[in-house]
């Protein structure tokens, strides 16, 4: 079982930047990869990005490239997802997510999830 936990959410201008954590516990040796998602009120979950637990390969979302960052540091357990230049289509609750599969951008696979932090950025 892993447990996530984020924070860092917030309200900003566009333009901004937030940085998100997600501190994870339990058997997180267990995990392939930690995802972040999103999702808006009346829109589906989409996926933002991802990063391997052990070999630390990225994946981004094309609306999010050159602009979003997921990072990891496994002595803490945590995995940031550092967010520049704001737009108000970002606005959403994000997700930290932790797959034991071997996958990285399809939610379903996603074993373990937080609870949300929401992120508006106003125009």
């Amino acid at each position: 079982q892993v447990q996530l936990v984020e924070s860092g959410g917030g309200l900003v201008q566009a333009g901004d930047s937030l940085r998100l954590s997600c501190a994870a516990s339990g058997r997180t040796f267990s995990s392939y990869a930690v995802g972040w998602f999103r999702q808006a009120p009346g829109k589906e979950r989409e996926f933002v990005a991802a990063i391997r637990w052990r070999g630390g390969n990225t994946y981004y979302a094309e609306s999010v490239k050159g602009r979003f960052t997921i990072s990891k540091d496994n002595a803490k357990n945590t995995v940031y997802l550092q967010m520049n230049s704001l737009k108000p289509e970002d606005t959403a609750v994000y997700y930290c997510a932790s797959t034991t599969y071997d996958t990285t951008s399809y939610g379903e696979a996603y074993n373990y999830w937080g609870q949300g932090t929401q992120v508006t950025v106003s125009s």
